[in-house]
């Protein structure tokens, strides 16, 4: 435990000093992967899929902010839809430009999680997402998350109809709108996924802000089982089937990295809980103050002792 506590102050060390270039690396590694899976996973547009371009691609939005790298990626997922058809990547682009408007405008910080969602989901560690972002985000973190799923189900729709919409050139547009807009909305497993990751955030957030001991395990480990209960509940009530097994390692997985983001982030020693009173003019305070668990680098000098005899070195903490 203490080699991770260690680790943990010389990450945190690292970052203080180096942020920018670890604030860039982050953001690097973050759109290369989104890049990555829309193109192993769509990948119409052959000139986006070249290692070299997602890499120039990367290394740009390494310098961009969060939004912007979001609009990036938007522009990249659309040019990619509208190699298949025309008319999904202009539902797509309607419906990004609607939350860009109705939800980015206010809070702009939050783009990630719209990114996330689906590389979650395509990464199959759907739980992931929704419990991180009740851990860290508040509760109107539900609308991008919930509107991840959707740009989820439009990709793996895109994906398994390539062949159809490619070839209905005999269709009337307005019949193909229509269609594609009912394929979307009628997908039932699309609108049981949005529920169980909005009760993820819901469950989550609410836990891991009570006064209570462990409130932030508690939250997790709570988070996933609802999670699990209502797709089982959807799979009953709906019909909706998904593996069994896939949906047990994920939510393996997310217990795992939200674990890893609890400890770096919120990591507190509750055996030493102090409970303390105080009060002014118009209020009494209670406070219940919990220390955070952290360790001073260890500090290892090497110090060099002249022997005759042949000299030895003595290495001391």
């Amino acid at each position: 435990m203490m080699m991770f506590l260690v680790l943990k102050e010389r990450l945190k060390s690292f970052y203080g000093r180096y942020a920018t270039l670890a604030g860039g690396m982050i953001r690097f590694v973050y759109s290369f992967t989104a890049l990555w899976l829309m193109s192993v996973n769509l990948g119409f547009m052959g000139r986006l899929n070249s290692l070299p371009v997602m890499g120039l691609l990367a290394f740009i939005c390494g310098f961009l902010p969060f939004g912007a790298i979001g609009a990036v990626l938007a522009a990249v997922l659309l040019a990619h839809i509208y190699a298949v058809s025309m008319e999904t990547a202009l539902i797509m682009a309607v419906f990004l430009v609607i939350v860009a408007l109705l939800y980015y405008g206010l809070r702009p910080g939050d783009s990630y999680w719209l990114v996330l969602v689906p590389v979650a989901f395509l990464l199959k560690v759907p739980f992931a997402v929704p419990i991180l972002a009740g851990l860290s985000a508040g509760l109107v973190s539900v609308v991008p998350v919930s509107c991840g799923v959707v740009v989820y189900y439009i990709i793996l729709y895109v994906r398994q109809n390539a062949g159809v919409l490619t070839n209905d050139a005999s269709v009337d547009i307005t019949q193909k709108f229509v269609q594609i807009i009912q394929a979307i909305l009628s997908n039932q497993t699309m609108t049981v996924m949005i529920a169980v990751c909005a009760l993820g955030v819901l469950v989550v957030h609410l836990l891991r802000t009570l006064s209570i001991d462990y409130a932030w395990m508690a939250a997790i480990v709570s988070g996933t089982i609802v999670q699990l209960a209502a797709v089982f509940a959807g799979d009953y009530f709906f019909n909706v089937s998904m593996p069994a097994g896939e949906l047990l390692l994920g939510a393996a997985a997310a217990v795992v990295l939200a674990g890893l983001y609890h400890f770096f982030v919120f990591a507190v020693d509750y055996s030493r809980t102090e409970y303390t009173q105080f009060e002014d003019d118009d209020y009494v305070y209670y406070v219940k103050a919990v220390p955070k668990v952290a360790v001073s680098k260890p500090d290892v000098r090497v110090q060099r002792i002249n022997n005759p005899a042949g000299g030895r070195r003595v290495r001391e903490r």
